[in-house]
């Protein structure tokens, strides 16, 4: 069964209408509403800040990385000292509870760092006096903007090594849920790796979870059992990296830098950060400037690929990177033609994608096994 609570930090999303027009690029998307008022300045030290956390701060993945945006901003605004902060919020009506709560305390701005959806929009509407911002959100109104990664990029670049250090041509995937953020992170990686092995396949396994070691340690063996040689996931831990360590494979990684776990397997990481996002965001606010706006957060600029792992060849390194700068240059890889598993063709010839289709993408291309599409 889908839990529910897990399934909310990257969802599948219905694009709002709302906002200005606006030409979706690579370099990352940020527009801001059309006729929304900025909400008055407030002074620093009369600043309440809330943080709501789908899981704990100490995953050293997605919420830690929020929580180092918090920590970001007390630097940043030293008088800043009522800062609320709840971890492990549920999809439930207890998160429309804890936000409630936030905005009882006196609250100023709210980031909801794992989309809540309509637990949050709830609150939004009834504290128009609020900054609301959610993170993988899809809706804006007058209080409420919303923020993500494009991480589809640097999956793509770590896809282009992968093609170069399988040996079988066969990878694998250790996913959470079949949502818009795994199809879009299984089609970049395969899409990368053919580049180099056009008859590389992609076998992925769902374990209905964000964070579960020891599912995703089985998924991980399962994998490596059938022949894979490289293992990819959007994992908030090292389970599977820990599989490829011990059976002398490839391994890469989300969220931050792990590959203390598995130094002789890691290859990269898909790295995020937020923290000048949230600094920027909380300066707009104190200051009376801040309205609200879609954040897709650019290659280089909130994501990117962590270093190369020790046991990379230098030329796998470098090929990879002459595809990450030439898609900091503007060039985007996720052109048609494109088909999906069943051969069907999905994004014509010479069509580019736009952001907010890579954002929604929930179709497989071919070459994966193991989600619906």
């Amino acid at each position: 069964m889908v839990n529910l609570r897990n399934l909310s930090r990257r969802g599948f999303l219905n694009m709002s209408a709302a906002g200005a027009a606006s030409t979706f690029l690579p370099s990352g998307l940020m527009r801001q509403a059309a006729a929304a008022e900025p909400l008055p300045a407030i002074k620093e030290e009369d600043a309440v800040l809330g943080f709501g956390h789908v899981g704990p701060i100490t995953d050293e993945g997605w919420t830690w990385s929020h929580h180092q945006g918090l920590l970001a901003c007390k630097e940043a605004y030293p008088n800043l000292k009522n800062i609320l902060e709840v971890e492990n919020v549920p999809y439930s009506s207890d998160a429309t509870r804890t936000y409630r709560q936030f905005v009882k305390e006196g609250a100023n701005m709210i980031f909801d760092t794992s989309s809540t959806g309509d637990f949050l929009h709830e609150v939004v509407k009834r504290a128009p006096e609020v900054a609301f911002m959610e993170c993988n959100g899809h809706v804006l109104m007058d209080n409420l903007g919303w923020y993500y990664l494009a991480h589809w990029y640097p999956t793509y670049v770590i896809g282009v090594a992968a093609g170069h250090l399988s040996k079988t041509g066969k990878l694998g995937y250790v996913a959470s849920f079949p949502v818009a953020s795994v199809y879009c992170s299984t089609n970049a990686f395969i899409m990368g790796a053919r580049t180099v092995n056009p008859d590389a396949t992609l076998q992925t396994i769902v374990i209905n979870s964000w964070f579960d070691p020891q599912a995703a340690t089985q998924a991980g063996t399962a994998l490596v059992d059938n022949g894979c040689d490289f293992l990819f996931g959007i994992m908030d831990e090292a389970g599977y990296l820990q599989v490829a360590e011990k059976r002398n494979v490839w391994a890469a990684m989300w969220n931050t830098d792990i590959r203390r776990y598995g130094p002789n397997a890691y290859v990269s990481s898909v790295i995020i950060d937020f923290k000048d996002f949230y600094v920027d965001q909380v300066g707009k606010r104190l200051a009376g400037e801040w309205t609200p706006g879609e954040h897709l957060l650019p290659l280089g600029g909130g994501v990117d690929r962590d270093a190369w792992g020790q046991n990379v060849p230098q030329e796998v390194g470098d090929a990879a990177d002459a595809v990450r700068q030439k898609m900091l240059d503007g060039w985007s890889p996720f052109v048609g033609e494109l088909k999906d598993v069943n051969g069907e063709v999905r994004v014509p010839e010479g069509q580019r994608m736009t952001e907010m289709e890579l954002y929604n993408w929930d179709w497989s291309v071919e070459g994966v096994t193991g989600l619906s599409s």
